[in-house]
């Protein structure tokens, strides 16, 4: 077994996967895991730039996990740290890399969307097994700043990454003169709704989205709505995985979303406080999806880009 550690910094969290990994049959057995809401791409797509509070909180985040690395003896060619949507499209990211690597000393990897899709598919549906899940698979992975839509079988057949995160689509239809809506109007959901066809007529040129036989979601918007689904106590990784929630209790579980208050939303015992503000588009990304390709369930996946970089953090050979 080899010891690796993912580090996933998105524009709404900072995940760290610390996992001993079989390369031979790809099994592994979890150490630690653990996620920090930082908000990385605060303000991104109006400024174009990561705001210093939005660095500050990521690096607490990155001092925590630092300590974390060292207590479980992770070696450090064998931690890789990725970061996705916001870093892609801040200008002032250099600070962001410098900040990191002073800190873990690991060089972050400003991946492309398209290695960010290669890396969910693969931690989304390695586990999957094809007499329980028909193929091929569609994975969706709605982050904050970007969704991701990878279809395949076996491996990668076509992928594509759009900007319809919840984050930034919460800041671009959803916030007025700095105050998120607290119930989201008619005409605020048309002009999200409108994002997400636009989004999927691009993706449809490249990425045969009705092909798939499984629909796979991805990322705190669907789990979350996994474990309201099964209407939990408390969040449950292992009872929310590979829960299907059909299309019909999509629409329910957004429109009650739509229609609550803040403090209601923040009531939900499944509902992490720094999604409370941003479930609302996601979850319509998640119910536009699924209208789109005619998908009548969605399998909930608590497996994701994370763990897929997990893999690749493994060597070759023995």
């Amino acid at each position: 077994m080899t010891r690796v550690a993912a580090i996933d910094c998105g524009t709404n969290s900072i995940r760290l996967l610390i996992a001993d990994l079989d390369p031979d049959t790809g099994a592994f057995h979890e150490l630690d895991r653990r996620m920090e809401i930082v908000r990385l791409g605060q303000g991104v797509d109006r400024t174009g730039r990561l705001a210093p509070e939005a660095l500050d909180r990521t690096f607490a985040a990155c001092r925590a996990y630092a300590s974390a690395l060292r207590d479980l003896g992770v070696p450090s060619e064998r931690v890789r740290f990725v970061a996705t949507s916001a870093s892609r499209d801040a200008s002032n990211r250099d600070e962001f890399v410098r900040g990191v690597h002073d800190i873990l000393g690991v060089e972050p990897e400003v991946i492309t969307g398209d290695q960010e899709a290669d890396f969910s598919f693969t931690g989304a549906t390695k586990e999957l097994a094809p007499d329980t899940f028909a193929k091929p698979y569609l994975v969706v992975d709605i982050g904050g700043g970007s969704t991701e839509f990878v279809v395949g079988a076996d491996g990668v057949e076509a992928g594509r990454s759009v900007d319809i995160g919840c984050v930034r689509l919460t800041e671009r239809h959803l916030t007025h003169d700095g105050v998120i809506t607290e119930s989201p109007t008619q005409s605020e959901q048309a002009a999200i709704r409108a994002d997400v066809e636009a989004a999927l007529d691009e993706v449809e040129r490249t990425v045969p989205l009705h092909k798939a036989r499984t629909l796979v979601g991805l990322a705190g918007t669907v789990t979350t709505l996994g474990g309201l689904a099964l209407d939990l106590d408390a969040y449950d990784p292992a009872r929310i995985h590979h829960t299907r929630i059909p299309l019909a209790q999509v629409r329910d579980l957004t429109h009650h979303l739509l229609t609550s208050t803040h403090a209601e939303r923040a009531a939900l015992p499944v509902m992490h406080p720094g999604r409370v503000d941003v479930i609302t588009a996601g979850a319509l990304v998640l119910q536009c999806v699924m209208e789109r390709v005619g998908a009548q369930e969605v399998v909930v996946s608590e497996h994701d880009i994370l763990d897929g970089i997990a893999f690749s953090c493994a060597p070759t050979e023995k």
